[in-house]
């Protein structure tokens, strides 16, 4: 299985003055980092994190999937979201920050299961109100 964490780089820096959004974004990007560290004790073949700025041409590194809307009448690509393929190829893609952090802790849970270290990410009060 290999997972793809897209995020957009100036709400990860904190550019776009939305500081909820960015405590959020840098969770994400936090817990992403640390199951990368420990994928192969839940059979996570890769784990990739693509920074994307506007005008990038999709922005994915690995798993070629992009979310879109329509704004207006303009298509909009979204600049977060989680990729998973599974060994047969399908994929699911989760563009909620929501549903990105809770997949996210829920390997760090599986993670926890298998080893004695400490892999627990100290997520922000933005995150941790995101996944109560």
């Amino acid at each position: 299985m290999r997972l793809e964490l897209r995020i957009c780089k100036h709400c990860y820096e904190g550019d776009h003055g939305n500081e909820q959004k960015t405590a959020v974004t840098q969770d994400m990007v936090a817990c992403a980092e640390q199951v990368r560290e420990y994928k192969d004790l839940i059979g996570l073949d890769a784990l990739y994190i693509t920074k994307v700025t506007e005008g990038d041409p999709g922005g994915a590194e690995a798993l070629d999937v992009i979310v879109a809307s329509i704004e207006g009448d303009q298509v909009a690509l979204s600049d977060t979201q989680l990729v998973m393929e599974d060994g047969d190829g399908n994929m699911l893609v989760y563009p909620e920050p929501k549903d990105i952090l809770q997949v996210l802790t829920r390997n760090l849970n599986q993670i926890q299961e298998q080893t004695r270290q400490d892999v627990d990410v100290e997520l922000s009060p933005e995150g941790q109100a995101l996944i109560a």
